[in-house]
């Protein structure tokens, strides 16, 4: 297993843990070097937060860990292509590599419908995307496959 899927497991749990509590099952890992820096998974049912996506969830534990706004040496490992939101939070985080598994057809800002990362912005991240894309995206589709059933979508 390479660095960059042991680090995806971690996010991948991560979204488990979401969907158990009923959440969108996104996970998210920020990782400085070799030591975690930052862990998120999507609570916006939990919180009622439109800003409560896994990515924001890392981004504000990792400044808290690492005392800084500033993620300019961080690497960011999310389960799904980042939304516009949270594309826009990586930047201004200065946030070094981006790596994600599934892509988003419909609200990513990474290639899925845009790519922002591609816009001349100062501080653009390396993006990386596919880690672990298969597990990523039966996670999310078990999700929706039991909302589905359920009634709930």
């Amino acid at each position: 297993m390479t660095r960059e899927e042991r680090y995806m497991m971690q996010a991948l749990e991560l979204a488990r843990e979401a969907a158990a509590a009923g959440e969108v099952p996104v996970g998210c890992v920020i990782v400085q070097g070799d030591t975690v820096v930052g862990r998120g998974r999507n609570r916006r049912e939990e919180k009622q937060s439109t800003a409560s996506h896994a990515e924001m969830e890392a981004i504000a534990e990792a400044n808290r860990t690492l005392g800084s706004w500033r993620l300019e040496d961080c690497e960011l490992f999310v389960t799904l292509e980042p939304c516009p939101m949270c594309a826009g939070a990586i930047l201004n985080a200065r946030v070094n590599r981006v790596w994600y598994g599934a892509r988003d057809e419909a609200m990513g800002a990474c290639g899925g419908v845009f790519n922002l990362y591609m816009e001349n912005f100062a501080n653009r991240p390396a993006l990386v995307g596919g880690i672990l894309a298969r597990e990523c995206r039966a996670v999310l589709g078990e999700f929706f496959a039991a909302l589905r059933q359920d009634g709930k979508s």
